[in-house]
């Protein structure tokens, strides 16, 4: 064996990989385009180029910057007539789901809370008996 065959085939194994992630970028932005031509455009379509938050104005050359947030943050629920979604600017959107998550967090604590899930100790059980022994 020559030392250019193993060096030949490395560049082609190379190559092959390149192409295969290639191959996986380009499915990649596709689906994204197509998901994007879903709520995304229609949202745009219906709603004006506003964020509803920070009333800050979007036109062609910055409307990447312009996102379309689910109100009840369920991706899957889509209305054709726009009801579940909220143009919002990118730092609004980070904004609302920072606070989504943390009002999430808090239900959270309050819940295990509620349940008595934080101590299974009860200090006071036997306290009906031991004011009977004083009383007496």
């Amino acid at each position: 064996m020559s030392k250019k065959e193993p060096s030949s085939t490395g560049s082609m194994n190379s190559k092959q990989n390149n192409e295969r992630l290639d191959q996986v970028v380009a499915d990649a932005i596709k689906e994204r385009e197509k998901r994007n031509l879903g709520y995304r455009e229609q949202s745009l379509k219906i709603h004006p180029w506003v964020c509803t938050r920070c009333g800050r104005e979007f036109t062609r050359e910055n409307l990447q910057e312009l996102t379309v947030h689910h109100k009840d943050h369920n991706h899957d629920n889509n209305p054709v007539d726009g009801s579940n979604w909220e143009n919002l600017c990118i730092y609004c959107h980070d904004n609302e789901h920072q606070r989504y998550l943390e009002h999430i967090a808090s239900d959270n604590d309050t819940h295990v809370i509620n349940q008595g899930e934080v101590s299974t100790h009860k200090p006071f059980a036997s306290l009906k008996e031991m004011m009977k022994d004083k009383k007496e």
